[in-house]
């Protein structure tokens, strides 16, 4: 059924995190139901909205990675292209900071 999709590592630690996150949101609003707030984004938002809004910022810091790795061998003279874990790193972060104070 899978067998279409290269699955490495890092995909699947990325998409078992987002199955986590989903599974983990729907029993904390199950739990305690959400309301509007505003933090630093220029919309007021649910914990589902920052999730949404935190997990498409996640994707466009991986795909920008992707883009510039190779890059990054000449830039800064690696013998290989840097590992996808710094962008994983990345993006939690980012995610981590939009679900927070977003």
């Amino acid at each position: 059924m899978f067998a279409w999709m290269a699955w490495t590592v890092p995909v699947t630690v990325f998409f078992s995190c987002i199955a986590l996150m989903l599974a983990g949101m729907t029993l904390w609003e199950i739990r305690s139901p959400t309301v509007l707030r505003k933090g630093w984004l220029p919309i007021a938002t649910t914990r589902g909205d920052r999730l949404f809004i935190g997990l498409l910022a996640a994707a466009y810091v991986n795909l920008a990675f992707v883009a510039v790795s190779e890059k990054m061998m000449d830039w800064f003279g690696l013998a290989q292209e840097p590992s996808i874990w710094f962008s994983f790193a990345a993006s939690v972060a980012l995610l981590g900071l939009i679900l927070r104070k977003g």
